[in-house]
């Protein structure tokens, strides 16, 4: 889990760790709204936020290799 979360020198990337736990959280919450009903289920904006967020940081991480380092 370590490695899967560390850059190339070892150090653990914060871009894919916040991005991890953004789509471990819809996952989530994608499973629990399967089984219950709508009235408690969290607001669409939040879910998009996190949606954004998630994409970001992964977005980021996939854009740090691509671009050279100065």
């Amino acid at each position: 889990m370590k490695q899967m979360l560390s850059e190339a020198s070892g150090t653990v990337s914060s871009k894919r760790v916040i991005g991890f736990l953004g789509f471990m959280a819809l996952a989530v919450t994608m499973v629990c709204n399967s089984f219950t009903t709508l009235d408690i289920a969290p607001a669409p904006e939040l879910v998009t936020a996190v949606e954004y967020i998630t994409i970001g940081a992964l977005f980021g991480t996939s854009l740090d290799k691509f671009m050279e380092k100065k």
